[in-house]
């Protein structure tokens, strides 16, 4: 068994891939029933990480809202949020931040080397910060979220994380919600960068289910043998 936990990467992108466009707005590329099945996804995963630049731009809260499951999670024991956790190599990050205010879960950072002093004495009081290696490496990071007892990461972005985790083999499930229009601006972030992938024309990832959810499209991938469809 791999020491590290059960990967499930979410992202939403318009049709020519994007996840956001190049201005300060932030693009909403769901609807409510499809960020109702993220809520629900979200609290059956122990932990939610997201990239240091998501934090900086869409200052993401990443809690669950449905306060039946809030309950139900209460009642299995566990936070009624999933720990919140990201990976900077700088610690270019706001310690008022949602993401470091909100909720009771644990805030995990893994911050890169040479910058976990001065990490410390920043967010030392809203986060545990955490040597994730220079530069840092998701699979210390995944290991030592699995040692901390983390069974299931839901990784939300943004597109550098995502490259990250697809390359580097450690991601398990794909939940990629298409939404119905165009960006049309090559300046606008993708779902993900170049890089070296382990699917390609010769290996297909294993398309396991496609739903509609209103306007939006679910593609459901299974990308390893640990995939629990």
């Amino acid at each position: 068994m791999e020491d590290r936990p059960y990967v499930l990467l979410s992202c939403g992108m318009s049709l020519d891939g994007y996840v956001d466009t190049a201005g300060d707005q932030r693009l909403l590329l769901s609807n409510d029933a499809d960020f109702d099945r993220v809520d629900d996804v979200r609290a059956g995963c122990d932990a939610i990480l997201v990239g240091a630049a998501t934090v900086r731009r869409d200052n993401p809260r990443l809690l669950i809202r449905d306060e039946t499951r809030r309950k139900a999670r209460l009642a299995r024991g566990v936070c009624p949020d999933p720990v919140k956790v990201t990976v900077t190599s700088g610690c270019d990050l706001d310690p008022d931040a949602r993401f470091f205010t909100l909720g009771d879960a644990d805030k995990l950072v893994y911050c890169a080397s040479p910058a976990l002093a001065s990490a410390r004495s920043k967010l030392g009081g809203r986060a545990t910060v955490i040597d994730g290696g220079n530069p840092v490496d998701l699979k210390h990071v995944t290991a030592d979220l699995a040692a901390r007892g983390v069974e299931r990461l839901m990784v939300e972005g943004g597109g550098t994380m995502h490259t990250q985790f697809l390359t580097a083999g450690l991601a398990d499930e794909l939940h990629l919600v298409v939404a119905p229009f165009f960006v049309g601006d090559s300046a606008a972030p993708r779902f993900v960068s170049d890089g070296v992938f382990p699917w390609g024309p010769q290996r297909r990832a294993d398309l396991s289910e496609v739903r509609q959810i209103g306007d939006v499209v679910l593609l459901r991938y299974a990308l390893s043998s640990r995939y629990e469809g």
